[in-house]
């Protein structure tokens, strides 16, 4: 090859690269903004909660791409005249520009897969929790825990238990307007006390006290962090009301645990073990205390 071909060549694969490494950085920003045009479009904010939280690390991936495969056009610029023909230093700059690209990718995933979904639980739940406008422009209440089972039947009440399906109800005080929406029980992984990260998920479910017709009564969940592993378990009471037992009925107040959204206790053994238990109420807490052994939870 004589030296005006490698000039050549070297001046259009430049060329080629700054074209790439432009046109993927375009197109990074905008599948970004498609991206955010798309949730400024949404109205409500269920709707909007969904679709964020189906799509937007799905969306954030392919931004990563092909930032990631822009980085590799942009080592490919290096060198510009030392490139010459597709000899040995050709090659060893294309191996790193691929090593850049992999890299890149590769953290941007980590941070989307651990760290991210932290800012993300914080968007969702504003959204979730934001102010609902009834029908006739006023303001409605989010029902607690207690007083939302009056507004919802016998199904609705079964997916609460088993934990498949979490259920908000708003209702308008004036116009007496009711707002179900409805969410997927644990799509969202609870917060790691540990690492801090989004990242608990549900990895076993025991029966720990039945009644007396032996109809489970309180069922322990055990989670487990994807990222560092630290365990917690949370109790949590069946309900075994009928449908019939909700009409008609007024919302109850449970004021002993007024406004406490959640109560948590560790609890270290000598030995260097660690158990993490989640209650909703101070009655549920006191009962746990009364019957607590480390043994039988290790």
């Amino acid at each position: 090859m004589s030296i005006q071909d490698e000039l050549a060549f070297a001046e259009g694969w430049h060329n080629i690269m700054l074209a790439a490494a432009i046109a993927l950085l375009i197109g990074a920003l905008l599948i970004f903004l498609i991206y955010q045009l798309k949730v400024s479009l949404i109205r409500t904010f269920k709707e909007k909660h969904d679709f964020i939280n189906g799509a937007e690390i799905k969306w954030l991936k392919w931004v990563a791409i092909l930032i990631g495969i822009a980085a590799a056009c942009g080592i490919n610029l290096y060198g510009k005249d030392e490139i010459g023909g597709p000899g040995v230093s050709f090659f060893v700059r294309l191996f790193f520009s691929i090593a850049g690209a992999t890299l890149v990718i590769y953290i941007s995933t980590l941070i989307l897969q651990y760290y991210y979904p932290t800012r993300l639980n914080k968007k969702l739940r504003r959204l979730r929790y934001a102010p609902r406008i009834s029908k006739a422009g006023n303001k409605m209440k989010l029902l607690s825990e207690d007083e939302e089972d009056v507004h919802l039947n016998e199904g609705m009440q079964a997916e609460e238990n088993i934990f498949s399906i979490d259920y908000d109800v708003w209702v308008d005080e004036k116009t007496e307007e009711v707002r179900i929406e409805k969410y997927q029980g644990h799509l969202i992984s609870l917060q790691c006390n540990n690492c801090s990260f989004y990242t608990m998920r549900v990895v076993r479910e025991e029966i720990i006290e039945r009644a007396e017709d032996g109809s489970p009564k309180e069922l322990l969940k055990h989670y487990q962090c994807s990222y560092c592993k630290n365990v917690r378990a949370t109790q949590f009471n069946i309900s075994h009301k009928e449908s019939d037992d909700y009409k008609h009925a007024k919302p109850k107040h449970k004021k002993t645990s007024k406004n406490i959204e959640l109560i948590r206790i560790d609890i270290h053994s000598v030995l260097g073990g660690k158990k993490t238990f989640e209650f909703q109420s101070v009655e549920e807490v006191q009962k746990f205390l009364a019957e607590f052994d480390f043994d039988k939870v290790a």
